[in-house]
């Protein structure tokens, strides 16, 4: 019987088990079009060995392959048989990726259920979402009639699959909760502000047919802080806080220079930020035109930037907002639109650099493999999220062997060796040092 004293409880419906289950039901709703009726490998089978693999962090579906009659695997996922590496990526190349998508709104409702959302929220009782474009695979040789392709100037020719990524964050919370993710498709564009552009409003879209009633308010970069995509922001019900730069907002500034000698550019003063005395200084102007082409477009401006003890610039930001801006609110504001960097450091670099392979080439097919295995590694990172936001025993792990890399490192070598019957039991045994520094039966 496992120690429980060792494994402080955590909500039985947010834990990984729980979780692994949830998708598996979501993934049973996925239509398998093979014709033969006697599949050797059925498909919700396939989509958890995908999910398995990216779970333990796998570098490769080979390597995945190696360990394909792990009874461990097995019984956590509850799969019957895991397929070779050419047979998942054939089977999982024609998948829809709706019901990948309506994922992560089942575990979003398993978080409002159990309160953990809470915390994350933000202004007015809503919540901070944040959206960005990443890349999750390029090339110049392997390619697929949905890769988006782009010639360079010296007429080398660039295959990718892109997508934007819209993820719940907090200025007091390390942890990210992603809650969409949209492929940018061949038909969105030639441009980069075109393509993420049109491929965000499907992003949105889709975020409001799943949550109707979320109050969201959307931060994005400079790229977005433009009067359609506004317009977008507005129609489905958002507010928003964008960033702006003099470089591309000259009107807009010049603008903020005018409401500063018209005594209506507002500041405040953060007194020493830090040991050296450095201090920051927010400042604030209401209903500006955004551009000398949408006059009527009016945004409130916030300015804030960190200065030295001696009054030198050390960093400064930028942004526009539909919220209200006053003494009360400004720094709420600020603090909000300078987290938007969560999405770069906390999901897109963690991906990228803390183990989960994310711009690894798993499988790239020739309709949406590139794109369902994309999908899978984010429900993977979701759960593990998830589980580093409420769950004591994770946080325990976690905490013991110092960084993620060494925790995917040490569940990997414990299922190898020892079989479990759950995903906490392999953090139990991690905890307890059950599978280390015992000696082999004579």
């Amino acid at each position: 019987m496992a120690d429980r004293t060792l494994s402080p409880r955590t909500r039985r419906f947010l834990s990984a088990d729980a979780l692994f289950k949830l998708l598996r039901n979501r993934f049973e709703a996925v239509q398998d079009d093979r014709k033969d009726a006697n599949v050797t490998y059925p498909l919700v089978d396939v989509m958890m060995s995908a999910l398995a693999m990216f779970v333990f962090k796998d570098p490769s579906l080979l390597a995945f392959e190696d360990r394909k009659d792990d009874p461990s695997l097995k019984s956590i996922f509850n799969i019957k048989k895991i397929p070779s590496d050419s047979q998942m990526r054939e089977i999982l190349d024609p998948v829809d990726v709706e019901h990948l998508n309506e994922a992560f709104a089942d575990i979003f409702a398993e978080l409002q259920r159990g309160g953990v959302l809470k915390s994350f929220r933000y202004l007015d009782g809503g919540y901070l979402l944040a959206i960005d474009g990443t890349g999750f695979f390029s090339s110049s040789k392997i390619c697929c009639p949905s890769c988006l392709v782009k010639k360079s100037k010296d007429g080398k020719t660039k295959y990718a699959h892109q997508g934007v990524a819209a993820v719940l964050i907090h200025p007091e919370r390390s942890e990210v909760i992603p809650l969409a993710i949209e492929p940018i498709i061949k038909q969105d564009g030639e441009t980069k502000n075109d393509c993420e552009r049109n491929a965000t409003r499907r992003l949105l879209k889709r975020i409001k047919k799943q949550h109707p009633k979320l109050k969201l308010t959307v931060t994005e970069d400079g790229l977005a802080s433009n009067a359609p995509h506004i317009a977008d922001l507005e129609e489905f019900g958002y507010h928003y806080i964008l960033g702006a730069k003099p470089g591309d907002h000259k009107h807009l500034f010049d603008q903020v220079i005018d409401a500063g000698d018209d005594s209506q550019l507002h500041s405040i003063r953060t007194a020493k930020i830090d040991q050296k005395g450095s201090y920051r200084e927010t400042q604030w102007a209401k209903q500006l035109p955004l551009n000398k082409s949408n006059p009527d477009v009016l945004v409130n401006y916030v300015g804030q930037a960190d200065l030295t003890s001696d009054g030198n610039i050390k960093s400064m930001f930028s942004w526009v907002t539909d919220h209200a801006v006053t003494r009360a609110t400004v720094l709420q504001i600020a603090a909000g639109g300078r987290c938007r960097w969560r999405i770069e450091n906390e999901t897109f670099n963690t991906l990228k650099n803390q183990g989960y392979n994310f711009e690894h080439n798993y499988g790239h097919g020739t309709q949406n493999l590139s794109t369902v295995l994309m999908l899978l590694m984010m429900l993977a990172f979701l759960i593990d999220q998830v589980q580093q936001a409420c769950c004591p025993l994770f946080q325990a792990v976690l905490s013991k062997l110092g960084s993620r890399r060494s925790l995917w490192f040490r569940l990997r070598s414990a299922v190898d060796s020892f079989i479990f019957r759950s995903y906490r039991e392999i953090l139990e045994a991690l905890l307890s040092d059950r599978c280390r520094y015992r000696f082999l039966p004579p």
